[in-house]
């Protein structure tokens, strides 16, 4: 096929360079203005480049608008789950009856997995890295196998579902794939795909998760001793408060309000307790522990001094006192009522939302129109909160729906250059997927480009033409041609630290924490190669076996 006017081929090259300069490196010294503006800036080039007119830079955003709204829904439905603490009981299951850290290390992936799946894989890292790195330190364990897991179970568990991530919305929405044939098609290499992506995590890393057991062992011994420690400490203070207590009683007497008499009882409970704790007390520790019991016995008897004389003085005093506790007994048990009427209001709301969310899901799997679902269960959640909804819809990203708009207007202003259509006429008779070796080529290119130009873009340059290159095999090969897109251009989020968006978030969180923790590049490179070659190659085996 050939190229379209020289002019519009150079300017349209040169803004979509810029777009992706600024897409892939948002903090290049020669502009540092960001993804989203870099996005803006390269749509404005299109525009004024004249490789588009204005006309059809809006049409490119009309034509994408159910990807918009369906992005912006999921988002809302996510910021009233974080408000209903789902992200914390996930942080919980984390770490509950941990059998130590393998153990750990796989319940990591598998959570991750499923709310990334639910909630996408963006914001499943953004909430759950603070309760990894939580974990990490309460363990004494180094955190990178835990970080790592987070961010490539992630990936893989994005998948699933076409809410997992952007570039599944997209692929959902111009494939017209419904949701439940969309989960089936991509579950079982999700589901082999993060077992695979945990077995190498443990093997890297085996003897960094092995010596936290001894680790463990040590600081259960520890625990065991300051149990110990505290339950005499607890001894001694019910020992003061048992021989406070009778000198109260004592006191309280008409008769030792008259007098200050040799009180036996007390005397004997003193000195029977001097006897038990020196019982108790090993040979080394024996001076220290009766000096401490001494000195709580005259701070006992200066309180009770104190007491004695208060009653002497001013017992109306007191009566007055013990009569305003009287009156308000009736306003502690009022404002103890409202707390636990605002209790069940809060557990009535957060019922509300998660049954709200599993709706939404269930409108997805029966095939109702995925923008407007989301749309509608953002808005239930907004009239449930039943309060001013600003505070929650300023935490959109609003930032990311922009960026997508200058994407959509870059990306198409770049295919009317035809050098993608140009590219692809090269590649597409060694990458039909009707047998094994094109369904490797189409892989290697789409690995590449995902992590060249980032996965979304290359959905967006590769998706129609790959769908219609299966197309003229037949109308299924078409649908498994999408499901090959969203497995590979997903996964390949996996090779480099810089492939997917939840692997820089998941470094960037690390990095702000207290103690911090730097994840490199290379360190993330080792592990990334091995694990998106096996993990994609078992999961094309997987979904070209798969009957659509």
């Amino acid at each position: 096929m050939d190229l379209g006017p020289f002019k519009k081929v150079v300017l349209g090259s040169v803004a979509f360079a810029i777009f992706w300069i600024l897409a892939v490196f948002p903090a290049v010294p020669f502009l540092p203005i960001g993804r989203t503006a870099g996005s803006i800036l390269g749509a404005t080039l299109m525009v004024i480049f004249e490789v588009i007119t204005p006309k059809e830079a809006y049409s490119a955003i009309n034509l994408n608008l159910p990807v918009l709204g369906l992005l912006f829904g999921t988002m809302v439905v996510s910021i009233y789950l974080e408000r209903a603490d789902m992200f914390k009981h996930l942080g919980v299951l984390l770490s509950w009856k941990s059998w130590g850290a393998k153990d750990m290390l796989c319940r990591i992936c598998v959570v991750s997995a499923i709310s990334s799946a639910l909630f996408t894989n963006d914001t499943a890292c953004v909430f759950l890295t603070e309760f990894i790195l939580k974990i990490a330190r309460q363990n004494n364990i180094r955190p990178e196998p835990f970080l790592l897991g987070l961010a490539s179970s992630s990936n893989i568990g994005s998948s699933a579902t076409p809410i997992g991530n952007p570039q599944n919305l997209i692929i959902a929405i111009q494939s017209d794939i419904f949701f439940g044939e969309f989960v089936l098609g991509l579950l079982p290499a999700v589901l082999v795909g993060v077992f695979v992506n945990a077995l190498i995590l443990i093997c890297m890393f085996w003897r960094l998760l092995s010596d936290v057991k001894e680790e463990e062992d040590d600081a259960l011994y520890e625990m065991i001793v300051m149990e110990e420690e505290d339950a005499l400490d607890e001894l001694i203070v019910k020992e003061d408060s048992a021989v406070h207590q009778i000198s109260l009683a004592t006191m309280s007497s008409p008769k030792s309000l008259e007098s200050h008499e040799y009180d036996p009882i007390a005397e004997h409970v003193n000195s029977q307790r001097l006897c038990e704790l020196d019982m108790c007390s090993d040979s080394s520790g024996e001076i220290e522990l009766k000096k401490s019991v001494l000195s709580k016995k005259e701070a006992t008897d200066n309180i009770g001094e104190q007491m004695e004389e208060r009653f002497a003085r001013g017992g109306v005093q007191g009566t007055t006192e013990k009569m305003t506790d009287l009156e308000s007994g009736p306003q502690q048990s009022t404002e103890e009522s409202k707390g636990q009427l605002n209790r069940w209001k809060r557990l009535s709301w957060k019922l509300c939302i998660y049954l709200g969310t599993v709706g939404m899901l269930v409108a997805f799997l029966m095939g109702l129109d995925m923008s407007w679902t989301a749309l509608t269960a953002a808005l239930i959640f907004v009239i449930l909160d039943f309060k001013d909804a600003g505070p929650c819809l300023e935490k959109v990203s609003y930032s990311l729906l922009v960026f997508f708009c200058g994407m959509f207007i870059t990306v198409e202003g770049f295919n009317k250059t035809e050098i993608p259509s140009s590219l692809w006429s090269l590649m597409e008779p060694h990458a039909r997927i009707d047998h094994a070796s094109g369904i490797a080529v189409l892989a290697i290119v789409i690995l590449v480009l995902s992590n060249v130009a980032s996965n979304v873009p290359t959905v967006i340059l590769l998706g129609a033409k790959v769908a219609a290159s299966a197309a003229e095999i037949s109308p299924n090969k078409e649908k498994k041609a999408w499901l090959i897109l969203t497995w590979v251009s997903t996964v390949a989020g996996n090779l480099s630290l810089l492939g997917s968006a939840a692997n820089i978030i998941v470094c960037e969180q690390a990095l702000r924490a207290q103690p911090s923790y730097n994840i490199t590049f290379w360190s993330h490179l080792k592990f990334g190669v091995p694990s998106t070659l096996i993990v994609t190659t078992i999961g094309l085996a997987l979904i070209h076996c798969y009957d659509v």
